[in-house]
């Protein structure tokens, strides 16, 4: 976590994906329809606390959100669902915080807390 806060000192976003160094920031894989995925994914990011949903669009499968920290920055958060197959979706995340420092780790923390939130309530179609 304290190479995170370095990294943050300099750098003020994140982002998952599926060559992701960090295993903790590999896209989330999910037994389910790009359809089922979707329906899932926003019901579940709706209902998180502290974070605004700005707008949707379906048909490229993505969410827009903001966060505002504890000292009033104001993270951006896109949330893309990719369907892989017919029956496998993936979920990626990228964090950003507005402002010219870095986030001191705050965007990687934020797409634990979204990866941790959709995990269990998907917990049954965990790839």
């Amino acid at each position: 976590m304290l190479k995170r806060t370095l990294i943050g000192l300099l750098r003020s976003h994140e982002a998952t994906g599926d060559k992701a160094k960090d295993p903790l920031l590999k896209s989330h894989i999910y037994k389910l329809s790009k359809e089922k995925a979707w329906e899932e994914v926003l019901s579940t990011l709706k209902k998180m606390q502290g974070y605004k949903l700005l707008h949707e669009v379906k048909s490229v499968g993505e969410i827009v959100m903001e966060k505002r920290t504890m000292t009033g920055r104001t993270m951006d958060i896109t949330v893309t669902v990719i369907g892989v197959n017919p029956v496998t979706s993936a979920v990626d995340i990228y964090s950003a915080s507005k402002g010219s420092l870095g986030d001191l780790g705050s965007n990687y923390r934020v797409i634990l807390d979204i990866y941790r939130t959709l995990d269990k309530k998907l917990a049954a179609f965990k790839a």
